[in-house]
């Protein structure tokens, strides 16, 4: 049942993931973008260019905030990798107490005691 769980909520994570794929590229250059003309007018000789730089990174600033919504694709990947773990870590604390000798002695000594 908590793998049927697990399933359930990676698959949703991953359709939103899908769904957002677009707007997590846009919000990645308009990111680049505005760091790359910030770089450049941080450097810049003349005011003319400081101001072209200044104005490119504001135009790179509102592609950013105009992609904002990437941030639940982002969410969707940590969810994703939660859920990766949980898969595993459930796995391997089922093969962990089979082959525990110190579960297993009980479980005998148990069965022993009610014979």
């Amino acid at each position: 049942m908590k793998k049927l769980g697990l399933l359930v909520v990676g698959g949703i994570a991953a359709i939103v993931l899908i769904a957002n794929l677009g707007p997590m590229v846009g919000l990645a250059i308009g990111l680049a973008v505005m760091y790359y003309a910030y770089k450049k007018c941080v450097v810049a000789e003349t005011g003319g260019k400081k101001f072209w730089w200044g104005a490119l990174s504001v135009i790179g600033l509102c592609i950013a905030v105009a992609n904002l919504p990437a941030i639940l694709g982002a969410v969707a990947i940590y969810v994703l990798y939660l859920v990766y773990k949980k898969w595993n870590q459930s796995e391997t604390i089922v093969e962990q107490t089979e082959n525990d000798p110190f579960t297993n002695f009980e479980r005998e000594w148990s069965k022993l005691k009610n014979s």
